[in-house]
């Protein structure tokens, strides 16, 4: 009997003396502690936790506007990063201290959203709506959800501009009764139109026409006027007649323009025919040493002073040795000779001829500026003394352009000369 009645005795303590809970977790909101069991506090919306609790009480700081924000009273979060929109999304919210960046759900104009892949979720990050170009129009315009759809503009319609909502507008049908069609509708553009009766070509009906310069009689003069009754008989034409009678002048003028610019045309050919046949003459050897100062040109374009250019050859005067001139190589083995020293090769490149053959950096970079470098020198070292084939042939061999001395000499004769 004693022993059922310990069970009961137990349970009724119990339910007259409940379990103590601790204090502190009932009068702490953040139910945190520091080491010391002081309740930590918590960092209101607007603040975040700089420095956790722990040994010491929580440290708060502000967040920085539209980069920071803390929507919540805590003693653990920090400032939080705001979130940004994306270029072709618009801003509804901007992000303050207490709340996060809000993004308007529709895109931009001109931008659209496409659906997830399954129907279903957000969507996609917005995207450019396609643009219609001239000559098309859209037959589905731009949408939140969806893009353009763009069409040729059929007989009858046009489009002028470039855009993803605008449709074909359709085309003026014809031009008014005092109206004349300059330019028909296109795919591209209306029907344009101008009116007949322009004052600028317009004269009025019985309107006879009228010197520049018009006698009129002056009323009550007598028959031999004096001199002075003479001049005031000459009268400016009328401000209406001065604009009528422009046009010739301006087409004078034109054709003035037109014939100064055939002359200066019909010169230059002059000019560049008399100079390419000088050259002509300096690769066959007739021409000789040109005169100081006298400028030559080849077909790259760059004008060359022959005078600068055969100084380091007008040293000693020697004379031209025995051989073949290089102006006397065929045009379609001179093409090829200059091919391989522009393209380069295991010695080097026209730069190294040119080197060779005594040029300096100048004269090279002269050579340099012009669309066929290695045409240019070869047409100035032509016009030198001792411009020969077997010349050439020893200056190239002493730059490592064997391959171009055999080329040159041809295929019968190159182990003669070399």
């Amino acid at each position: 009997m004693r022993g059922g009645r310990a069970p009961l005795c137990l349970l009724l303590a119990l339910q007259l003396c409940p379990p103590q809970v601790p204090a502190r977790s009932q009068q702490c909101p953040s139910g945190t502690y520091t080491e010391d069991g002081e309740c930590c506090a918590s960092c209101p919306p607007g603040f975040g936790v700089a420095v956790p609790c722990g040994r010491t009480n929580t440290q708060c700081e502000p967040c920085a506007e539209n980069r920071t924000f803390s929507a919540v009273s805590s003693a653990l979060e920090p400032c939080r990063p705001c979130t940004p929109c994306a270029p072709s999304q618009p801003l509804a919210q901007p992000c303050t201290a207490t709340h996060d960046t809000l993004c308007a759900p529709r895109c931009a104009r001109g931008h659209y959203r496409p659906p997830a892949g399954n129907g279903t979720g957000p969507g996609r990050p917005c995207q450019p709506c396609r643009l219609c170009h001239e000559g098309y129009g859209a037959i589905r315009p731009c949408a939140p959800t969806q893009d353009a759809e763009c069409q040729p503009c059929p007989q009858g319609f046009y489009s002028e501009e470039r855009s993803a909502e605008a449709p074909c507008l359709p085309c003026q049908p014809s031009c008014g009764p005092g109206e004349v069609m300059i330019r028909a509708c296109s795919r591209l553009s209306n029907t344009l139109c101008m009116e007949k009766d322009l004052q600028i070509l317009k004269r009025a009906e019985g309107d006879p026409q009228k010197e520049p310069w018009q006698r009129q009689p002056v009323p009550g003069a007598s028959a031999a006027p004096t001199a002075s009754a003479a001049s005031s008989e000459f009268m400016l034409p009328p401000p209406e007649d001065t604009g009528k009678d422009i046009i010739p002048v301006y087409c004078s003028i034109l054709a003035a323009v037109v014939v100064g610019l055939l002359a200066y045309v019909a010169f230059k050919c002059w000019h560049t025919c008399r100079q390419k046949q000088q050259l002509a003459k300096a690769r066959a050897g007739e021409l000789g040493t040109a005169p100081e100062g006298e400028k030559l040109h080849s077909d790259s374009g760059v004008f060359l002073d022959t005078h600068s250019l055969q100084e380091p050859h007008q040293h000693g005067k020697a004379p031209r040795p025995e051989g073949r001139p290089y102006g006397a190589l065929p045009p379609q083995r001179q093409e090829e000779v200059e091919r391989l020293l522009e393209t380069g090769g295991p010695g080097g490149d026209w730069r190294s001829l040119a080197a060779r053959l005594g040029y300096g950096d100048e004269a090279i970079g002269t050579f340099a500026r012009g669309q066929a470098p290695a045409r240019t020198l070869l047409a100035a070292w032509a016009a030198t003394e001792g411009a020969t084939l077997e010349a050439l042939c020893l200056a190239l061999a002493a730059v490592g352009r064997q391959d171009v001395a055999e080329r040159l000499a041809g295929p019968g004769d190159a182990s003669s000369v070399v």
